[in-house]
Order: structure tokens, then sequence, then C-alpha cells
């Protein structure tokens, strides 16, 4: 039985039992904002069950840009408490999750006669560092001479100089830090399941003493299996889907959605530096060149879309990569023939309920989150969100359970974090020998040794690997040519993770189809043995599912160096996989 199947079973058990099984609260969503309630919740011994109709971190939250940023652009609309919560937010994930969020220099290009002149934007910078309580490293002015030598590509002929300052990235992925979460919530108890949706719900006011309970359709995606759970209470963190979901419960609120397309195109690496090349495009919006491992991720975009099911069109490739030729001296302009790989979602912006028309100034809109609570019905909805200020929307739905009469705990450890630097400094040592006893030495990607990668994915859990590695040196082999993931990884994922189709470990709990390309992993001859390993007897079904799914047809992936570059352009489509996930 997986990891899946024992969950469902666990959510299930609410249907077969002569006396309901009731919950405390039933989280709807798997995005951020979802996982870090049900981590939460769950820490303080909270009755808690989350459910996501597709893969967990499936749609909004595995399409950002991998940064955790103090917002350093709402200096400009004088988002003054936005930016000072979002530096605090910051700083805390780079001090509580040192190895999955990352300081990184920014390298701010100046092109002449630009809106605001550069001693003003360095200004801005030295404030921004002062509003971050000096926690990165301060920030430096660029000369055009100094831009040169630091990084030759970028094109200074349209510069009059730049400057330099930190703010924080996520060396994975946006998916990968959400299941970190879900992860904490599955130890910690919460019933957790992906491909499970809810179609609907009733509310007895007389139920539970007349505080009234929840009853939830839910359906089982994959086999059409449909089953009740009562609930307390109903946390909406459906992400852009928030707005649906209500309607179909009959919840109405003082504020809604509105949704920003944002796309970014995964290439070559452009440079080998480790820092996020920033520009100003021709829109008027930052544009980032963003390092991802051996690959960079170049975007994005800001465009106002009616629906949540954005895709990426020939309009937006062509912008991305007209701004980034424009502002590098590339030895080749990049061309659609250079992407590997797209990644296309939605930023649910909030504006109040009342506000039906357009708004006049749509980069003006604000980022910040709301959370709404109907303590009658017990129900709360969050709207909007970042990945920088998840700890926060943790941290206030917990402090909305008095209003839901929904007792907790104290937690008995911070319901985040990784253990202490003595901890991760001796997996790290037997690591380094384990994989020199193996034979493959300090493998590394980009600078990046393996240990350190194993460290920040799966914290104590790789001690397993280690042992896996000392019976099977094979085990330390990477499972796919051109990327970094191992056999025991694939392994581990199968057992312990929930993927449940092949895309679900390509795309959210590694970066592999978006540093290699889905076509180039369809065609690599290891893929029927990434598929015994995620899938077992399911193995064959679960590739021909991934294949039927494709377009184009794919192009052969070289297999004589894991470093080869697959240049195949990835045609994906929209965002329609069933995901209700926050940003």
């Amino acid at each position: 039985m997986t990891l899946r199947d024992q969950q469902l079973a666990l959510l299930e058990s609410a249907d077969v039992l002569d006396v309901p099984d009731v919950l405390d609260v039933l989280v709807i969503g798997g995005g951020i904002n979802g996982a870090v309630s049900a981590a939460s919740l769950a820490a303080r011994g909270v009755k808690t069950a989350l459910v996501d109709r597709g893969d967990f971190a499936g749609f909004t939250s595995s399409s950002s840009s991998n940064l955790a940023w103090g917002g350093i652009k709402y200096l400009e609309s004088m988002e003054f408490g936005l930016v000072w919560k979002l530096c605090r937010s910051r700083n805390h994930l780079l001090e509580h999750l040192p190895s999955q969020v990352k300081e990184i220099r920014f390298f701010f290009a100046h092109e002449k006669k630009f809106r605001f002149p550069l001693w003003f934007l360095m200004c801005g910078a030295i404030f921004y560092w002062v509003m971050g309580l000096f926690f990165t490293r301060m920030p430096r002015l660029l000369t055009r001479a100094t831009m040169h030598k630091d990084e030759p590509l970028v094109d200074t002929s349209r510069l009059d100089g730049g400057f330099e300052y930190s703010d924080a990235y996520l060396p994975d992925n946006d998916a990968r830090f959400t299941w970190s979460f879900l992860k904490s919530a599955l130890n910690n108890g919460c019933r957790t399941v992906n491909y499970v949706e809810s179609i609907g719900a009733t509310f007895d006011d007389a139920a539970d003493n007349g505080r009234g309970l929840w009853t939830v359709q839910l359906r089982d995606v994959r086999t059409d299996r449909r089953f009740d759970v009562v609930t307390k209470a109903i946390v909406n963190a459906a992400g852009p889907m928030v707005d649906a979901h209500n309607a179909m419960l009959g919840m109405t609120g003082k504020h809604r959605h509105v949704f920003s397309k944002g796309i970014h195109l995964i290439v070559p690496q452009i440079t080998a530096s480790k820092r996020v090349l920033t520009f100003f495009a021709d829109d008027g919006r930052l544009f980032f060149v963003i390092p991802m491992g051996h690959r960079t991720c170049v975007g994005t975009t800001d465009t106002r879309v009616d629906s949540p099911y954005a895709f990426v069109t020939d309009e937006d490739r062509e912008f991305v990569l007209d701004n980034i030729n424009k502002r590098l001296k590339l030895a080749k302009p990049l061309t659609t023939a250079d992407v590997i790989s797209e990644r296309c979602g939605v930023r649910p912006l909030v504006v109040k309920a009342s506000n039906t028309g357009n708004t006049d100034d749509w980069f003006a809109l604000s980022r910040k989150h709301e959370i709404e609570v109907d303590a009658r019905r017990r129900h709360v909805s969050i709207f909007g969100g970042k990945l920088t200020d998840c700890v926060n929307v943790g941290e206030e739905i917990a402090a909305l359970l008095p209003a839901l009469d929904v007792q907790a705990e104290t937690p008995k450890a911070r319901w985040y974090g990784e253990p202490g630097d003595d901890v991760k400094q001796a997996f790290l040592s037997r690591a380094r020998i384990v994989l020199t006893g193996a034979g493959a030495g300090l493998v590394s990607v980009d600078g990046e040794d393996v240990a350190e990668r194993l460290w920040r994915r799966y914290g104590s859990d790789a001690d397993g690997m280690l042992d896996e590695i000392t019976t099977d040196p094979r085990a330390a082999t990477p499972i796919i040519v051109g990327g970094p993931d191992l056999v025991c990884e694939a392994r581990f994922a199968g057992r312990a993770e929930m993927v449940t189709t092949l895309m679900d470990y390509l795309r959210r709990r590694t970066k592999l189809a978006l540093t290699i390309g889905t076509p180039a992993i369809a065609a690599s001859p290891a893929l029927p043995e990434l598929c015994r390993l995620l899938f077992a007897e399911d193995a064959e079904a679960r590739r021909d599912e991934f294949l039927a799914g494709l377009t184009p047809v794919p192009t052969p992936v070289p297999t004589t160096t894991a470093t080869t570059t697959a240049t195949t352009t990835t045609t994906q489509t929209a965002t329609k996989t069933a995901a209700a996930s926050a940003s």
C-alpha cells in the first residue's frame, strides 16, 4: 500500500464508521497557503486533513520566480508596511530554513533616461537594506566598468551604471519548498492526500451543540470514488480557485481575486555566476535572469487574464526573448529553439469584492494577502499570498482557532525549520565518506555537492539513503542523464513523497522536467527504470500516461555525458492540472 493509499484510507474512515470521525479542520488546497496552514494546525494537535484536487503545489505554487524576497519593487508604490513585513519574513526564512532559502545578490542594470535616476534607485536599495535590519550584505554601487568586469555579458552601452543588493531565493524550487511544509503536516498526523477534490458541502447549524458541522463531499480524481468527511471548520486555501470554491459553498465576503499571468523560460546556462541579473523590461516591470542549477530561468511577464487557467503564448515568448536579447551580449541571440521548458501561472491578486471594474494601474495592485473568517459557519478563506510570507499565514490561521471554537495545544516544537547546524555537519561528514566509498566522489552540479543537496531536500530522511548507498553503490548514480537526482532519491520519492503521476516527480518533487525537458526525458533509455522505482507494478501504466500527455513528439536525448544540454523546445500547454493551490 502506497503512502497515498494509506492517507486516503484514513481520510475515508469517516465514511465507514458508525460514529463519524469528525475532523477539527479540513484544508482545501495543497499550495503554499494550504501547506503552511496544515503544518501549523497539525503541530498544535488539531485534527487536520488536507486535500488538493491535483498534485501538491500543482498550480501557482510551482510557477513562481523561486524568490523569497522582501518586495523591493513595492517601494515604488510606497507600500512601506508591506516591504517591512516581507523583509522580516524573508529574514525569518533565511534564519530558520538556511538550506532551503539562501541569500543571493541581485545585479541591477540601470538604463540611461530611465524614469528614476541611478542615485535615487541606489538610495532605495540602501533604504531597503535598512528596512531589512541589515540582515543581508550591504548594497554597492556599480560603475559601467565594474559591471563589465563582473558580468561581461551585460550590454553596458545602454547603461549609466547599476547597483547590487541582496535578497533570497530557493535553490530547489517553489514546489519542493511547499512539500517541506506538507511533510511537516504529515509527520504531525495531518491526513494529507493529493488528487482528491471537494465537490460540495453542507453546513448543519444544529450539530456540535449548536456550533455547526460541515459535511464535505470529496472525490478521488484518480478513481472517481466519492465519500464524505465531517469537519468542524474549513480553511479554503485553494489559491486562484478560492472564489469558485466559496461560490460552490454559498460563501460570500469582502474580497475576490483578479489574475495576473507570469511566465518564465528555462534556457541553457547564460552565466555561471551565482547572482540574479536584474533589469527593467520594456513594459517597466522588473525582469530577471535567475540561476537554476546548470540552466537559467528568464522572466517574468505581468499580463491580466480573466481565467486562472493560463498558458504561454507566442507573444509571451517573444516578449521574454526580445527583452533578454536586448540586454545581453550573447554570441547568438536566444530563440525558441533554445527553450528547454516553460513555466506559467497566475498570481491571484486581492481586490475588494465590490470592485467590478478594470484596475487603472495593473502593476500597482497590492500583492498582500487577506484572510476572511466567517465564525458563524466556521469557514476561513485565504486570498492572495506570497512564498516569502508563508510562515505568517500559518500563524494567522492558527490564531483564528478560538473564533472557530477549535481547541489547540501549544506546539512542542517549532512547526517549521531545520535541525541545528551540528546535526547538519554530522550528516555532511558521513555523506561525503559514504559517497566517496561508493565511487561517486563528491558528485556536484554547478559547484554544489550531492551531500548538501540531500540534506536540503530530505534532512534526516537522507540517512536512510546513505545506508542504501553503503549496501548498493549503484544507488548513488543519477537516474536520468543530465540531472543530479540519484537512484536512491527516486526510490524514496516513490515510497514517501506521494508521487502519483510521473510529472509529480519530474516537475514538483524535482526540477528534471524544467532543466532537461520532458521530450528529452521521454526519449531517455532510463525512463522505464525511473517508472519502476517510483511506481513498482504500476510503472508501465504511469509511463504510458506520461507519454500520452506529451507534445510534440520527443526528440532523442544524448546519453554520453551527464552535462549534455537538451535544447529541444518543450511546448507546455496551459497549467491545466486540476490542482488548487496558492501562490
